[in-house]
């Protein structure tokens, strides 16, 4: 199956290098996208130790920086992956929720093409522009037992200002250390969703989060809006009528909300479900999800 995802981070990495070339290179990504699959993380239950060896293997790779950055309450370790050079910081957490694994399987697609040789000329411009750092698996914990909240029943994503989680410290920890310019905070969407007054599934939804009661826009999340209108032109070619804007209500206690508080562009990304289509549809039919499952953000 394809990840969706994986398209949208490709898309997004254009923004910051040729948007003169942006639909061509589109395409030839998602064309090329079974290359760059990482095989081994195929169903939704992935655990922790499924996705040791691939971080270790980064490790061997002079191309990423992984360095552990925290661990959650029952010992397992968090890592970072950073890449890049550029003066633009990018920072993306995945599965804070431990029953939303389908951003941490793309990330894991997305460093598979960061290192291959098919782009490898467009990827050296990225990284000459953007540094990427990567925290997959937040939750490991829930993951384990494929849960929403960490092991002591706490909501990561409502702890941003208690902080009572160290997995939620470590987040906080690390933004703060990079100062992120742009955050992806990656979250499954329920699959009962549709696109607002359409009868289509939102197969993806975007927010950037208010940081107020008020929902003012200041440089800060204007700079997130701009992203999502631009990556919601580029997917309206390959899930027409099926993006989705999430509720921009101001939760004061969750992370999205208080990072773009905190002076970086964060974008929610919320992955939803699709209807199978037959195979023999040949451009419907790539748009293809690795995992749904019904959750809140």
């Amino acid at each position: 199956m394809k990840s969706i995802h994986f398209s949208f981070f490709a898309f997004l990495f254009i923004s910051f290098t040729l948007p003169a070339q942006t639909r061509d290179f589109a395409k030839q990504l998602w064309d090329s996208y079974p290359e760059f699959k990482e095989e081994s993380l195929e169903h939704r239950r992935i655990k922790h130790e499924q996705i040791l060896p691939l971080i270790n293997s980064l490790k061997e790779n002079t191309a990423f920086k992984v360095q552990k950055v925290g661990e959650s309450i029952e010992g397992r370790d968090l890592y970072l992956v950073s890449t890049g050079e550029g003066d633009i910081n990018v920072f993306l957490w995945s599965q804070m929720h431990g029953d939303e694994s389908t951003a941490t399987m793309a990330l894991f697609d997305i460093f598979n093409f960061l290192d291959s040789e098919k782009f490898a000329a467009k990827n050296r411009e990225l990284l000459s522009r953007v540094k990427l750092h990567f925290l997959p698996m937040l939750n490991p914990d829930g993951a384990e037992v494929f849960q929403r909240r960490n092991a002591l029943g706490i909501d990561i994503n409502r702890d941003a200002l208690m902080l009572q989680s160290p997995e939620g410290r470590t987040l906080k920890r690390v933004r703060d250390s990079l100062q992120a310019d742009f955050g992806f905070n990656l979250h499954d969407q329920s699959t009962y969703y549709n696109a607002e007054r359409t009868n289509k599934p939102a197969t993806i939804s975007y927010l950037a989060p208010a940081f107020n009661y008020e929902k003012n826009i200041n440089e800060v999340r204007s700079n997130a809006m701009k992203v999502i209108v631009f990556m919601n032109r580029i997917l309206q070619k390959y899930a027409p009528g099926q993006v989705g804007r999430y509720n921009d209500d101001f939760e004061p206690r969750a992370f999205g909300d208080n990072i773009q508080k905190w002076g970086t562009s964060a974008i929610l990304i919320e992955s939803g479900g699709i209807r199978a289509i037959p195979k023999n549809n040949t451009l419907e039919s790539l748009i293809m999800y690795r995992s749904f499952r019904p959750s809140t953000p």
